[in-house]
């Protein structure tokens, strides 16, 4: 085995996580007697061994976050590098290969893929990534190298600009890789285009963990009017229109967001009107000129992105719900969406309950859905199950 890499070690019992399958480290597990993390750099690579030396994997260290080291491979014949990066990519393509006919999805989904801190959107001959750790921050050089060799894009855009980066000492910024991202792909969904805006949109542009819970909504909107609340670039409501939905009403705080979704309408010869405002107020206003609905899809951002929030975004997403419920008519259909990992399924659903139980609404759940497949789900990291969405019948009583 190699001896170039400095050993970060833990404590008594403390492998036992990273034995059946987390690939997290957290700061309290390691023996700082032995190994100190003081003497590590941000992103640098180790070896970790348990209390009785046993080899545990190679990782990168951070030694300023709560979460000191993730494991990047239990290989010990084969130590990170562009190898291992090349060869990841191939296993995550291979998946989506076999799911998608066209090459818009997410190529790699973190921990789940074996590249911890690290997000690749493919939009076509474009990759989107999207880095939030300090390790894979210095693995730069190598990651590009890995996707010019297995996905050879035209162009590659960083998109380095979520706020978790600060977490980890890192700088926020959006820059080419390699080639030029200036255009808006075309993306395609359910007979729809739609333009997405990789420099300036959301996230990396495209929410696809969304795809599947889309697609099952639509056997509910065809005759029916439908308001699509945050609706971003309009991908539920645009669908929807296409799927033969009587009226789509679109709602966003971005007016950038919502001349795409104008843009994208006329693109597919659609009809569909939009309001530009605070999701909550707008649906207030509504409720206050007694309009109505068949269908409401309430699909927020996360409203809890930390442990400590999670009293004050349960009651945001019961008054989310509770405003839907009001909007739609005597027998409607509610689309349900939380993409706060903080807030369980279970939560959700109770939430939806009592806001039920608040405007005196029967509410049935007739599906239940997940993320789409491009974003796996690692059986021993339940981190990596995030996406919850719901749908709902409601009527009154």
């Amino acid at each position: 085995m190699s001896t170039k890499f400095p050993i970060l070690r833990l404590k008594r019992n403390e492998d036992r996580r990273i034995a059946a399958g987390h690939l997290w480290i957290f700061s309290n597990e390691v023996d700082t007697d032995a190994t100190p993390l003081t003497a590590f750099e941000a992103g640098e690579l180790c070896e970790v061994r348990s209390d009785r030396d046993k080899f545990l994997g190679f990782a990168y260290v951070n030694p300023k976050t709560l979460i000191s080291a993730r494991l990047v491979t239990r290989d010990a014949s084969n130590p990170p590098g562009k190898g291992l990066f090349v060869h990841r990519l191939q296993v995550a393509l291979a998946l989506r290969e076999r799911i998608y006919s066209q090459p818009f999805y997410r190529l790699v989904y973190g921990e789940s893929d074996g590249l911890p801190g690290l997000v690749i959107d493919r939009f076509g001959a474009i990759v989107v990534a999207q880095i939030g750790t300090a390790g894979m921050e210095a693995c730069k050089d190598e990651i590009i190298q890995a996707v010019q060799q297995v996905i050879k894009p035209q162009a590659m855009l960083w998109k380095n600009d979520s706020g978790a980066r600060e977490l980890e000492g890192l700088k926020l910024y959006v820059e080419p890789a390699f080639g030029e991202v200036t255009s808006l792909p075309v993306l395609e969904e359910s007979g729809v285009r739609f333009r997405v805006p990789l420099i300036d949109g959301q996230k990396t542009g495209w929410f696809y963990d969304q795809a599947m819970n889309r697609q099952a909504l639509l056997k509910f909107v065809k005759g029916k009017s439908v308001l699509d609340v945050f609706s971003y670039l309009g991908a539920w409501g645009l669908t929807a229109a296409k799927a033969g939905a009587s009226e789509v009403v679109c709602v966003d705080s971005s007016a950038s967001a919502l001349d795409l979704l104008n843009a994208a309408a006329a693109d597919n010869s659609l009809s569909v009107s939009t309001e530009k405002g605070d999701a909550f107020k707008v649906m207030e206003a509504m409720i206050e000129t007694r309009r109505k609905f068949d269908v409401v899809v309430v699909d927020p951002p996360a409203f809890i992105k930390r442990k400590k929030e999670i009293p004050k975004g349960e009651a945001a997403y019961r008054r989310l719900n509770q405003l839907a419920m009001q909007l739609l008519g005597r027998d409607g259909m509610l689309m349900s969406c939380s993409c706060s990992y903080h807030l369980s399924e279970a939560a959700l659903l109770s939430a939806i309950q009592k806001a039920a139980r608040h405007v005196s609404r029967f509410v049935q759940v007739v599906a239940v859905g997940g993320q789409a497949p491009d974003h796996p789900i690692h059986p021993g990291i339940e981190e990596t199950k995030y996406l919850k969405a719901f749908t709902c019948r409601v009527v009154s009583e």
